[in-house]
């Protein structure tokens, strides 16, 4: 999908329809400055993860980090929208505090 085509929404808000495929819609309620780190993050993960050839080790760190940045988006976990407006800050707020951390530890050779 091209950068600047809209995405369509299902008339309620809470998912998005690419492909034909219904997913789910990152939280309205998220601050653009924690989209874009949770966003960045994922990126970061999923580039990770593409990187991790026969290391299980690193491709399973890659996909918990994933994990991390959806549940932090809203994508994953509890439902946004069944959720409070202080459950929705701290599942974010948690979410991209634990990618910060992971972040900052040093990263250990692949061994490749």
């Amino acid at each position: 999908m091209a950068r600047n085509e809209q995405v369509e929404r299902t008339p309620d808000g809470r998912y998005v329809v690419i492909g034909g495929r219904r997913w789910r819609a990152s939280d309205p309620e998220l601050p653009d400055g924690v989209r874009e780190q949770l966003t960045r993050h994922l990126m970061a993960a999923r580039r990770a993860l593409a990187r991790t050839g026969d290391d299980r080790d690193a491709e399973q760190a890659a996909r918990a980090r994933v994990q991390l940045a959806k549940v932090g988006l809203g994508e994953r976990g509890t439902p946004w929208w069944e959720q409070t407006l202080p459950e929705r800050r701290h599942r974010w707020e948690g979410s991209l505090r634990a990618l910060d951390d992971v972040h900052d530890l040093p990263h250990r050779p692949t061994g490749r």
